[in-house]
């Protein structure tokens, strides 16, 4: 089986699909072909020679590595030059913005069998496979370094000959993968942290990690619907929304950064941070919008931009993980090697896809000209 990784082409992105690691395992058994475009890990510091000495072969361009392989492995969804490159019966593995149906539709209508990493079920068998979280981790990880970079105060309380500095305070909004990742990150700085969100259960997560939760009092009917089956949290009522913002505002006019996080899949994000908050905050505070590629937790966010507005400065900056690559893709490259391992058989080289498996089912999103589901 021929499995092609090629460079990413989208602005920005400078994570790989495959690194010398999983290309040793791909290719261990000897039935299978890894195919590496030229220049593909030079964004993740992995040169051309790494990936030979794995036992990749170099390819020089796209179009002779797409011909060839009927696996292809990104991270992006393939820009409109890429899917033409395509074969008609290639399988395509990825984060491929499902609820985007515009895109799915056109790898159907090319006849790609295509996988949407971002609609792995959430179990326990999936957990090696889920790049969603691997890859909130870093990005949780590094918007707390990017406050820091920004923010023009010490994060821990220091006592010297000159007086005492003290230790900043850190609102996280949203506490999954990336907001506790972001508490832990803060917590080693020294700031002094607090952390809000919508579901109960994530409150003891929260304090295991040395910060104070914040709360808005709920219902049962509330606690209920705050949490989906699959671990994310759910939009709210509006009159829950309106206590939140109070809450959240008061928070926030205290701190001195926040980490915004907040997502509902296939919605835009909600806005927790209004303009008057803004106004309300502190001069030389920090907001990390790490939902800005999905509309914003803050309206004032720009996407990409680093901005200073109500002498607050907004960090808009949406591919976190990227500026850690060599991280980020290992651990993505991982996930998708797990993943593929469910499909390709080790000892025959055989690909099936057993739509049997709840795994390979909830991801696929596209098959036989056909999209399945509705992202």
């Amino acid at each position: 089986m021929h499995i092609g990784v090629p460079a990413e082409i989208r602005g920005g992105e400078t994570r790989v699909a495959a690194t010398p690691e999983t290309v040793k395992k791909f290719t261990a058994n000897g039935l299978n072909v890894v195919l590496v475009q030229s220049g593909a890990g030079a964004g993740a510091s992995i040169p051309d020679d790494a990936y030979q000495a794995a036992g990749a072969s170099i390819v020089a361009n796209a179009a002779d590595l797409y011909g060839q392989s009927r696996i292809v492995l990104k991270v992006r969804g393939p820009e409109p030059d890429e899917l033409a490159l395509l074969r008609k019966d290639a399988v395509l593995l990825g984060l491929l913005s499902p609820h985007q149906l515009e895109g799915i539709e056109a790898l159907a209508r090319h006849g790609v069998t295509a996988f949407s990493m971002e609609k792995l079920p959430r179990i326990s068998r999936a957990q090696s496979m889920d790049v969603l979280s691997s890859q909130a981790n870093i990005a949780g990880y590094k918007a707390v370094l990017m406050a820091a970079n920004v923010y023009q105060k010490f994060f821990p309380m220091l006592m010297t000959a000159a007086g005492t500095v003290k230790a900043a305070r850190v609102l996280v909004l949203g506490a999954g993968v990336a907001g506790l990742q972001a508490i832990a990150t803060a917590k080693r700085l020294g700031a002094v942290i607090e952390a809000f969100d919508v579901r109960p259960a994530a409150k003891e997560q929260v304090e295991s990690l040395g910060a104070k939760f914040v709360e808005v009092p709920l219902s049962d009917e509330e606690k209920a619907q705050a949490e989906t089956a699959g671990g994310y949290a759910r939009e709210m009522s509006d009159d829950y929304k309106r206590r939140q913002g109070e809450l959240v505002h008061q928070r926030a006019a205290a701190a001195d950064i926040i980490i915004t996080t907040a997502l509902i899949p296939g919605r835009p994000a909600p806005v927790l941070i209004r303009e008057e908050t803004v106004q309300a905050m502190k001069p030389g505070s920090v907001i990390v919008d790490m939902a800005v590629e999905a509309g914003g937790n803050c309206p004032l966010s720009e996407l990409d931009k680093i901005v200073v507005k109500h002498g607050v400065h907004l960090v808009g900056i949406s591919n976190l993980p990227g500026l850690v690559a060599a991280d980020s893709s290992a651990l993505y490259a991982r996930n998708l090697m797990n993943f593929l391992n469910l499909m390709l058989d080790a000892k025959s080289g055989e690909f099936k896809v057993n739509r049997e498996d709840e795994i390979i089912a909830g991801t696929l999103v596209c098959a036989d000209g056909e999209v399945i589901g509705k992202g």
